[in-house]
């Protein structure tokens, strides 16, 4: 957990992130206790993340310490998505900003080395061996330099407001890229170039055409995914 993040905060994402995702799916029962027992944090936190998300319209209660999920309608889930691109996209203005000479080359490097992955992964498919390793890594390779983007905003409360807003928690996001990857061994690679992209215009302090390539790469990649729900 984000040390910046409260206890409540941390079980307001996970419950969002998890009706979002239909990993809690609409009329499914919810309890403070088991609630709290499944994020191993006491009660009160949880009562308090579940008063914030029945203001939200994603939970109705049924009882002092009991709630229902709420159908969520494909306009709600529209919405949540927009505030993450959003947020994305403001993430990047940020990074244009303030990110150091260390954080770019540091963002090059992941680079570099998702482009290798990315031979070695070409080369594996080709010969038709197994290449589950190699796009493990390359996957764990772009999610680590979408965290070094939003570390180079320094700017860590909008970033948590964007690990809040995201529409599948990281578990979930995983599972359908591999099933997108399953099915189309070219998925994402289309949006991949725009990364170089992104950091030559965080080097050049380019805030505008930061975020228009954060937010072109949020909207395309959110979309592709809530396909393979």
């Amino acid at each position: 957990m984000n040390s910046a993040e409260t206890l409540a905060d941390q079980a307001y994402r996970y419950v969002r992130t998890a009706i979002a995702s239909g990993e809690l799916a609409a009329g499914e029962k919810v309890t403070e206790r088991g609630m709290a027992d499944r994020l191993a944090i006491s009660p009160t936190p949880v009562r308090e993340a579940l008063r914030r998300l029945e203001i939200d319209g994603l939970i109705e209660r049924i009882g002092p310490r009991t709630v229902l999920v709420a159908a969520i309608r494909g306009a709600a889930i529209d919405d949540l998505a927009e505030v993450e691109v959003g947020l994305r996209g403001l993430v990047a203005r940020f990074a244009a900003r303030h990110a150091t000479a260390e954080q770019l080359d540091a963002l090059d490097a992941l680079l570099d080395r998702a482009d290798d992955l990315l031979i070695l992964l070409k080369e594996r498919r080709r010969q038709d061996q197994p290449a589950d390793r190699h796009l493990t890594e390359l996957l764990d390779t772009m999610q680590e330099f979408n965290d070094t983007v939003s570390a180079c905003a320094h700017n860590p409360v909008l970033v948590r407001m964007l690990e809040q807003s995201r529409v599948f928690t990281r578990t979930r996001r995983r599972e359908l890229l591999l099933s997108r990857v399953a099915e189309d061994e070219t998925f994402g690679l289309d949006r991949y170039t725009s990364h170089r992209a992104l950091v030559r215009a965080l080097r050049a302090r380019d805030e505008v055409t930061a975020e228009r390539l954060a937010l072109s790469d949020a909207q395309g990649g959110l979309s592709a995914l809530r396909e393979a729900r």
